[in-house]
């Protein structure tokens, strides 16, 4: 239900893009990010921008060469994605936050049933050769 605080908590209208991560989301998120690989160069840019970025693209569907040009490049942006859901850090996030979300709502972290409805799977009609 809508309350005055549940608005307050969900009010986006402060950030630049309604997709950017607030500082809390952020700080569930950040300890699930790799960190840079040793030797080479330091990491340039900002991961946070990156996720940003990620959500952006995801939120409204936009082409990757439509990200604006205040996140990091789409180049970047999406090395990230392609890395991360090659190395299954994209599955782990889902993972852990999908685990809270059922914990917060008096859940057991993980389903335990599934309930399908037969009425509702087509069955393959059987017909014969003509």
């Amino acid at each position: 239900m809508w309350t005055d605080e549940n608005r307050a908590r969900y009010d986006r209208s402060q950030l630049r893009y309604p997709s950017d991560l607030t500082d809390e989301e952020w700080n569930l998120i950040e300890p699930l990010i790799p960190a840079a690989k040793r030797g080479g160069n330091k990491r340039s840019v900002n991961i946070r921008e990156v996720v940003n970025g990620l959500l952006y693209v995801l939120s409204t569907g936009c082409q990757w060469r439509a990200l604006p040009k205040d996140l990091p490049a789409r180049s970047t942006v999406y090395g990230y994605f392609d890395l991360w859901d090659y190395d299954g850090t994209l599955l782990r996030l889902h993972h852990a936050l999908f685990v809270q979300c059922r914990e917060q709502a008096g859940r057991e972290p993980s389903p335990t049933a599934a309930i399908i409805d037969s009425q509702s799977v087509k069955s393959a009609e059987k017909g014969g050769a003509d």
